[in-house]
């Protein structure tokens, strides 16, 4: 489900390096493929993913507001953001590589977009301040607004869900620095795209930025997932990063007592790999089971 954002992000970069290039190449024969159309699609799958209280420029006219009221069971505003490819929960991890995603892809090919750069501005934005809202707090990062296991059980609009709203969060005592790391890049990257056209909106995502990637939250168990993201390997390699009972990203040197401790099943493949979708554990690994905070 996360893949479905990393790939249309992909796929703006891709459409936005085809666009520039077709001005240079020869043609021969009609194109089999409409990149520019692909382009638009795109952007708009993050109006379609919005959550929070849609603004007057929303173009996906089907959607409504929703989500009015997530993180209220912690007294903090989590509204905003996006659901996660067809689900009605928020996850951190997915969350912010998109936004980075789409934020580098705007710094790399935003000249070439030309009229829907402006459209890929707000859907970086929508996304920013959902991470600033997620920030809030110092050496806090709330990383999950819902229940996974209860949303994927009930197919249902997000205008009408009634599905538990679980916030889970990352801190001192219950660290994660790989998805604390993530929301730090997702900031900065859009620090970038904002730096001349509102340059105190920029100055304020990369103060958080620094922020969040400051000790005590990122500095707790590097795990072998962060190198993962920015390095390739030759290896295998399994991100570290688990659920605890009481919802909190940790690693396995405080992983709960009752957690269970059969080995996960070994892993020949020899490409790396990050965090799993919504936190769940390792891959093939035991997880535990997720209580509301």
């Amino acid at each position: 489900m996360a893949a479905i954002l990393r790939c249309c992000l992909l796929l703006a970069a891709l459409a936005g390096l085809l666009l520039g290039n077709a001005a240079a190449l020869p043609h021969h024969g009609p194109a089999k493929h409409d990149y520019r159309d692909a382009l638009t699609k795109s952007i708009l799958f993050f109006e379609g993913q919005r959550s929070g209280r849609l603004p007057p420029s929303q173009r996906v006219s089907w959607r409504r507001s929703s989500g009015l009221s997530d993180g209220s069971s912690v007294k903090v505003d989590l509204t905003g953001g996006y659901y996660d490819a067809g689900d009605n929960v928020k996850f951190g991890f997915p969350l912010a590589f998109s936004s980075t995603m789409l934020a580098w892809s705007v710094l790399e090919f935003g000249g070439m977009m030309k009229g829907e750069l402006q459209h890929a501005r707000d859907a970086v934005r929508w996304g920013a301040d959902y991470l600033l809202k997620a920030t809030a707090h110092p050496d806090t990062v709330y990383v999950q607004v819902g229940d996974a296991g209860k949303d994927h059980a009930c197919w249902e609009r997000p205008e009408d869900m009634d599905t538990p709203r679980t916030v889970y969060k990352v801190d001192p005592s219950t660290p994660g620095s790989d998805v604390a790391a993530e929301t730090a890049a997702a900031l900065a990257a859009a620090s970038l795209v904002f730096r001349k056209s509102d340059p105190a909106y920029s100055s304020r995502l990369v103060a958080r930025a620094k922020r969040v990637r400051t000790p005590p939250l990122s500095a707790h168990h590097i795990h072998h997932c962060l190198c993962c993201i920015f390095l390739s390997c030759s290896a295998p390699r399994r991100c570290s990063s688990s659920l605890t009972s009481t919802g909190a990203c940790t690693a396995p040197s405080s992983r709960p007592t009752s957690a269970p401790t059969t080995a996960p099943t070994p892993d020949t493949r020899t490409s790396c790999y990050g965090a799993p979708h919504g936190y769940t554990g390792p891959p093939r690994a035991p997880s535990t089971s997720a209580t509301s905070r």
